[in-house]
């Protein structure tokens, strides 16, 4: 160990580092943990699952991010729309669309629908922006939802969690 001199006090190297130890420690270990979490978001990408409940029957739905398989581009170019809603007892329909990437999710966009005979009616479209966290309870995400068709009150019940899908 070399001792530095000064005018009025003697100080050794270790003690003028010793301040800046937790601090290099803290940034390995920051650089360490950010390294890990993008390489398990490489393997793992985002899963929306509901469960749909009507006449004591219930559905459960899910759904990842969808990109274009034709774009090279990392961004939604109205793929996600083309997703078919879940026919939910010939009463309702259900349909999820998360946007942004594998790796980044921007939006998630829950749609309810009741069934008429000429066509869907929208119930309800609700939007969740970024940023998330991952649900550690089943409706972790958006609660449990009770939505009622106009004509004779028929219920639909929904809850969604944001889980992670790893693939």
């Amino acid at each position: 160990m070399q001792i530095r001199y000064h005018a009025c006090s003697t100080t050794t190297y270790f003690n003028m580092i010793q301040p800046r130890l937790p601090y290099l420690a803290h940034r390995t270990l920051l650089t360490l943990f950010s390294c890990l979490a993008s390489f398990s978001q490489l393997h793992a990408q985002p899963l929306l699952q509901c469960e749909v409940t009507y006449a004591g029957t219930t559905h459960i739905y899910k759904a990842t991010v969808q990109t274009d398989p034709g774009s090279d581009i990392n961004s939604d170019t109205g793929h996600a729309y083309t997703r078919e809603a879940m026919d939910i007892g010939g009463r309702f329909r259900f349909k999820a669309v998360l946007l942004g990437t594998k790796q980044q999710l921007d939006t998630i966009k829950i749609y309810a629908y009741y069934e008429t005979h000429r066509q869907p009616v929208l119930l309800q479209e609700v939007r969740y922006k970024a940023p998330f966290t991952l649900s550690t309870s089943p409706f972790g995400l958006t609660g449990q939802n009770f939505l009622y068709s106009p004509p004779l009150g028929r219920e639909l019940q929904y809850g969604c969690a944001l889980l992670e899908e790893n693939g």
